[in-house]
């Protein structure tokens, strides 16, 4: 099968190929799936490099998320057939042509969702619902901005807050970014990410401020950000796309009422596993009734995973890219 591997830790993804392997064989409890679609991730490209987290041990195969079809079952697997629909991830092994996983890593594809649209919503939404609605805890009315609006885990906060019926600022740093956003979500206010753009939110929110922040970006966004959030607002740490990790006086939090509330989604489902399910079970609802909307960038050949990690460092993806095998 074709698989992009990972066999060195290098800078610009040097130990990362294109390579022929053997299809593996589901074990007890395991489920083998022929990948449709694998979403391309942030982690993905440090993975290349070392740079996450989470360090697979050597050789490993990219890609956290995938959509596909059951090909063959594990001894001890209940709920699955060969040829079920299906969406899961694994933390890596994605961008194969067949991947094994763990049979509770898998959920049942929404019918609403193609396999393009589906290997990209669950990270992204999830990330997105943990953070408005377990987090944040939006209520419909609030004002919500979202930083890094056109990106992944941005456009997917736009479309979710929308769905919970939140009044939304979206925030790109490119008119055609901004142009995209607004073509496919119409939020609420668009506005430039330059700075100064606390003074845009406030004149918004009628000097008020919003009542969360979805930060991706983090340093001078995150500084700007405790500027022009409400008393009582939540500005919620989602991630450093901008290299810098901001500090903030805790005055500020004193005085202006504010939290700061850090999210990360898979960790919040591994320590809190009723509501972990309750939260994949929220994403996969609403996508399947149709009020979540996940958009792909591009769709492209698991041959040219250059070109599409490439877009990923460009920072000209809306939305997010997939490989398909």
């Amino acid at each position: 099968m074709r698989a992009l591997q990972v066999t060195e830790l290098r800078p610009d993804h040097a130990g990362a190929a294109l390579a022929d392997l053997k299809v593996p064989d589901p074990g007890p409890g395991e489920v083998r799936v022929r990948v449709r679609a694998a979403s391309v991730n942030f982690p993905d490209l440090l993975m290349t490099r070392g740079d996450y987290q989470l360090k697979p041990e050597l050789p490993f195969v990219s890609g956290l998320e995938f959509a596909g079809d059951v090909d063959a079952i594990g001894d001890g697997v209940a709920g699955w057939r060969v040829g079920d629909a299906v969406v899961g991830g694994n933390r890596f092994g994605a961008m194969a042509e067949y991947c094994v996983v763990p049979a509770g890593a898998l959920r049942s594809k929404p019918a609403t969702l193609g396999w393009e649209e589906a290997a990209a919503y669950p990270v992204a939404y999830l990330t997105a619902y943990v953070a408005l609605v377990r987090c944040a805890r939006i209520e419909p009315g609030e004002w919500v901005l979202v930083h890094g609006a056109a990106g992944g885990v941005g456009l997917a906060a736009v479309d979710l807050a929308k769905a919970i019926g939140a009044r939304v600022i979206a925030a790109a740093s490119s008119p055609a970014k901004r142009e995209a956003i607004a073509a496919l979500y119409a939020p609420d206010a668009i506005i430039d990410a330059a700075p100064g753009f606390r003074e845009r939110v406030k004149a918004l929110t009628g000097g008020r401020g919003a009542d969360a922040i979805f930060d991706p970006v983090g340093g001078d966004i995150f500084d700007e950000s405790t500027r022009c959030i409400a008393f009582g607002g939540r500005l919620l740490v989602i991630g450093f796309a901008s290299g810098r990790i901001p500090e903030v006086s805790i005055n500020m939090p004193l005085i202006k009422g504010f939290s700061v509330v850090g999210v990360r989604a898979g960790e919040y489902g591994r320590r809190f596993p009723d509501r972990g399910a309750e939260n994949l079970a929220a994403i996969d609802a609403l996508a399947a009734e149709g009020r979540i909307r996940p958009h792909v960038h591009a769709a492209l050949d698991l041959a040219d995973w250059r070109s599409a990690f490439a877009m990923l460092e460009r920072r000209e993806v809306v939305g997010k890219v997939v490989l398909l095998p």
